[in-house]
């Protein structure tokens, strides 16, 4: 997703960010990132505390209204809602703690999933988009078998949801039609979103 090529399908491509992965400072890459304009960037830094990820999330969502990209925050739902953020990604067991009146404050609630029916138990408890996954193999999921385009497309002709792919997926290759090809809405990338000059 570098700045020439304006022929990637930008809005199949949701950035998934690890500031452990950055090769400049974080907010500098938060910048680039929004300067090819993806359909949107999850603040993902799951091992920041409450209060840490509140301030870092403040300075992403300034970043990414400037270039006009979606910030979709992370696993801390009273936080976003804090920040008058109206979408949210979470976990699928913290999605289902979530009372109705926390969710209502958001229009995009994504959930992560890992099978059918995890897939099934997050559309029921209020997700309106799933990433599933992990598709390819990848680093971030070591010695662990990548579940593979057979289990994608069954998790996007079971629920009517969009649903994207995530895991071992590049920006210069063939995967990311592979994974539209099951009925996938796109794709999220971590790795090579983070390594991007």
């Amino acid at each position: 997703m570098c700045k020439q090529d304006s022929n990637l399908p930008h809005d199949n491509i949701i950035a998934v960010t690890n500031r452990h992965l950055c090769q400049r400072p974080f907010l500098q890459q938060i910048e680039r990132i929004c300067q090819v304009h993806p359909k949107a960037l999850i603040l993902r830094e799951k091992d920041l505390t409450e209060g840490e990820y509140y301030e870092l999330a403040k300075e992403v969502q300034s970043i990414c209204r400037s270039y006009q990209v979606d910030c979709i925050l992370h696993n801390f739902p009273e936080t976003a809602r804090k920040l008058q953020a109206d979408k949210i990604h979470l976990p699928l067991w913290k999605l289902q703690e979530c009372s109705s009146e926390l969710l209502s404050a958001f229009s995009v609630i994504g959930a992560s999933t890992h099978s059918l029916e995890e897939a099934q138990a997050a559309r029921k408890a209020g997700a309106t988009y799933l990433t599933a996954g992990h598709i390819y193999a990848t680093d971030c999921k070591k010695g662990l078998a990548p579940r593979g385009l057979d289990f994608l497309r069954e998790i996007c002709t079971c629920i009517p949801l969009p649903v994207y792919g995530i895991g071992g997926i590049h920006l210069d290759s063939s995967q990311i039609q592979e994974v539209k090809q099951q009925g996938a809405a796109g794709v999220c990338i971590m790795s090579e979103i983070m390594y991007m000059k």
